[in-house]
């Protein structure tokens, strides 16, 4: 999944009123900042150029716009350069761009600075200018101001980057739908042009029909060599070893469609099993695993959040996954959320080893007892994630959540489940969630932050809600109210 070789580049902001011997030190500079920052970041940075033009910045976006393997620019004022140079280059930029206020050296040198020195070294005024020429196009871009070997510097460029990859996975996304959302569900529709003009997803629908063809041709052999994978992965505590190969040629059929399609995330619904004999469960679950999105129900916005957050996590492929909120404890002192899915839970999130066990599914047409990852969820900080269609307008809604271990052993519930306490607290965050409108399905990650999804939200030009530590049901009204207004307006 997603081999891409995604790198940002480096542009340099400087002009010719130095001279030349200054423009050969800021670039050898600026391209010695880049191998060294690649060194440290996910992704590597690739100097480009130290603009002195308006046709050598706009140059410089026309190219990024149009190479994929660029996912972002970073552009540094060494110098001062005018800002009024910037204008059609920044007016252009496609990608998402992050402003780098540093300065070469890290400390004054008393004994050596002279009035060189300070020509030399004029970042301080420089990425002012340029700053203001963002702001008066009024860009989305990050602001990120320290040292450039510093490792807060760092942590905060490698946060952007992946969130910038994320636009990338967004901008590129197609979503395959078994049939179609789950009947008289509100939260799951939503306006699939505008989706595709604002996040770039592609969203279509392929027949049940077509899926059960593809199983039907799906060999012994390869289902003989997934069988062995799955053993390898997880603990087979199942004597119903016919329903794991059902699982199995379910996934090779959905994985050859999806490939064959240039998809990164599918969706299904149990009321549309036609010619299928168990809802894809483990299958479902491996290929998630693998970075797949998916949602349940026919929940398109959340299959592909979750394949871009998987995206945006370590390695490319991080612990997020499709996650239902589904019953409450609410003892005091105690309160928690249980999380689950009928089946469909990404093993990424899992404490320990899962194990693969069939159990009847009361919900549905299955004909079989499908075949299922049950694990407990890891404790840790976490966050839940929902894309919500407001008609006219995208909200994103991020919460933060503390998930711990389960209090209680549960023997009798065969699914897969991770518990957690929403901050500020259980009800407060309940309340909070259901006043912004948050979805009943949501993407549990975590790897991804919630400053993280912010700078999504604001690369992708969608409204961004925050539930956290100090979020109260009454400044999250008036929030709500004053982006309702400002929204309207844009």
């Amino acid at each position: 999944m997603r081999m891409n070789k995604y790198e940002f580049w480096f542009v340099v902001g400087s002009q010719f009123l130095y001279g030349p011997e200054v423009l050969e030190t800021v670039a050898a500079r600026a391209a010695e900042m880049a191998r060294e920052l690649s060194k440290v970041l996910p992704y590597p940075v690739v100097y480009k150029v130290t603009a002195k033009t308006n046709g050598e910045i706009t140059d410089v976006v026309k190219e990024a716009n149009y190479r994929d393997e660029c996912a972002g620019v970073i552009t540094w004022c060494h110098t001062f350069s005018p800002s009024k140079m910037w204008i059609n280059g920044l007016e252009d930029l496609k990608k998402p761009w992050c402003h780098l206020a540093t300065q070469y050296n890290k400390e004054i040198p008393n004994d050596e600075i002279d009035m060189d020195f300070m020509n030399l070294n004029q970042a301080a005024h420089g990425d002012r200018e340029h700053g203001f020429i963002g702001a008066r196009l009024r860009k989305p871009r990050k602001v990120i101001a320290g040292y450039w070997q510093d490792e807060k510097v760092h942590k905060r460029l490698r946060d952007w980057m992946k969130a910038a990859v994320g636009v990338a996975v967004s901008r590129s996304m197609k979503v395959m739908r078994f049939g179609d959302n789950m009947r008289e569900v509100a939260v799951t529709e939503g306006d699939k042009v505008e989706v595709q003009r604002k996040l770039g997803w592609q969203v279509n629908t392929w027949a049940v029909g077509d899926l059960v063809k593809g199983m039907n041709a799906v060999t012994e052999e390869e289902i003989d060599e997934l069988t062995a994978r799955y053993r390898d992965a997880y603990d087979v505590a199942t004597e119903d070893l016919e329903a794991i190969r059902y699982q199995a040629r379910e996934e090779i059929a959905i994985k050859k469609m999806l490939d064959a399609e240039g998809c990164g995330a599918f969706t299904n619904t149990f009321q549309d099993l036609y010619g299928m004999e168990q809802l894809p469960g483990l299958a479902t679950q491996h290929l998630m695993s693998l970075g797949y999105g998916y949602g349940g129900e026919g929940d398109w916005k959340v299959s592909a959040m979750t394949a871009i957050m998987k995206a945006m996590g370590e390695n490319g492929n991080g612990a997020s996954g499709f996650m239902e909120d589904y019953t409450y404890h609410l003892v005091e002192g105690q309160e928690y959320s249980l999380g689950a899915h009928m089946l469909e839970v990404c093993p990424s999130l899992a404490a320990g080893k899962p194990r693969i066990e069939t159990h009847h599914l009361g919900i549905g047409m299955n004909e079989k007892d499908p075949a299922r990852l049950v694990f407990e969820g890891r404790a840790g900080k976490a966050i839940v994630v929902s894309l919500i269609d407001m008609g006219g307008r995208l909200r994103l809604i991020c919460q933060d959540i503390e998930a711990v271990k389960p209090i209680l052993p549960m023997p009798n519930l065969p699914v897969a489940r991770v518990m957690w306490r929403a901050l500020p607290d259980l009800t407060t965050g309940v309340e909070c969630w259901i006043t912004a409108g948050g979805a009943h399905h949501t993407i549990l990650s975590y790897d991804v932050t919630a400053g993280q999804m912010r700078d999504w939200a604001r690369m992708m030009d969608i409204e961004y809600v925050h539930i956290g530590v100090d979020t109260t049901p009454e400044k999250l009204e008036e929030e709500l109210f004053l982006k309702d207004l400002a929204w309207k307006l844009k």
